[in-house]
């Protein structure tokens, strides 16, 4: 990875954090969606990283969550099952030897591959965000709700930051 590949990463997760943690901490639509935008530089980390150090910066990343949200680990978790399910995604979909791209970004690998990578991982971080959040299964189906319709608004929001800052592969 270059120099400047790591300092992009580095602001990506300063920026996305405090965007996050300043502006979309407080945002709620009725306590059933809840946007959570930082799961973006999770996403675009690039496909060379080691999945040891994949695990460290997305525990790293939730435990950052948790030190302002007061969530006792609920964001760590929930972003190292994100890193697991990125991991897994990515070994099937991609030829890791064979890859020109360094990250996984809408305008390297097209809108239906991101799409499906942004929806499969953004519910199972939202899935184990929410049902370790409330911790118990009388409250199943609204969990269930919550954790859909967070991943909507979450989903809606990191597509128009991709197709905001979108750079289309150079054919």
């Amino acid at each position: 990875m270059n120099s400047k590949l790591i300092l992009v990463n580095i602001v990506r997760w300063f920026v996305l954090l405090l965007f996050q943690i300043l502006l979309l901490r407080n945002l709620s639509f009725y306590n059933m969606a809840t946007p959570f935008v930082y799961v973006l530089f999770l996403l675009l980390l690039p496909f060379g990283i080691p999945n040891l150090l994949l695990y460290l910066i997305a525990f790293i990343t939730g435990l950052t969550l948790d030190a302002f949200y007061d969530t006792l680990g609920v964001h760590t978790a929930a972003c190292v099952m994100l890193a697991f399910v990125r991991i897994s995604f990515i070994a099937v979909t991609v030829n890791r030897d064979g890859f020109d791209e360094p990250e996984p970004t809408l305008g390297n690998m097209g809108f239906k591959w991101f799409l499906f990578y942004a929806v499969l991982c953004v519910f199972s971080h939202h899935i184990v965000l929410f049902f370790l959040e409330t911790f118990r299964l009388t409250e199943f189906s609204y969990t269930l709700l919550r954790s859909l319709t967070s991943s909507i608004f979450t989903l809606f929001v990191v597509i128009l930051i991709e197709f905001i800052f979108y750079n289309r592969k150079a054919r």
